[in-house]
């Protein structure tokens, strides 16, 4: 399944929905975490991102597992170790965006109103402060590995 796609290998074509939905992630969940007055009009791309951004890193991270099996098994030497290295930032990412996209949806579902209070936070205002600095938190993790992840892909290509 992760193998190809019209014949060219998936990993390539897959990555790029990786590296463009997390920091759109990272940048959207941040927002909505730190600027309070943005949570209306945010929310909608806090929840798509959420879903979408965790199974865009998994899929590259299969897909890069499939083209190292096919591709690369036997690679030895400087390409061996760059490949290693790339590998290594899969799941500290996909650990990181998946509890991001976590953190992101309980914040946006406790930062909603309750029913019975026009203005006040689902859980009150302290559950929403630590839920909020655990998302940008994870924020920043999340940043810092799909940054590694595709820096060292890169220089496993191009270098």
């Amino acid at each position: 399944m992760f193998d190809e796609i019209l014949g060219l290998p998936a990993h390539p074509l897959i990555v790029h929905f990786a590296v463009v939905l997390t920091p759109l992630l990272v940048v959207v969940a941040a927002a909505y975490a730190l600027v309070p007055r943005w949570r209306v009009p945010t929310a909608w791309a806090v929840v798509l991102l959420s879903l979408a951004a965790p199974a865009a890193v998994a899929a590259a991270r299969q897909s890069g597992e499939s083209l190292k099996a096919a591709r690369f098994g036997s690679a030895e030497g400087e390409m061996a170790a760059r490949i290693s290295v790339h590998q290594s930032f899969a799941n500290p990412l996909l650990l990181s965006v998946l509890g991001l996209g976590v953190a992101a949806l309980l914040l946006v579902y406790a930062s909603r109103p309750a029913r019975d209070s026009v203005g006040r936070d689902r859980f009150g205002r302290p559950v929403t402060l630590i839920l909020s600095a655990v998302t940008v938190l994870l924020a920043g993790a999340a940043g810092y590995f799909v940054f590694q992840a595709g820096d060292s892909g890169a220089r496993a290509v191009w270098s």
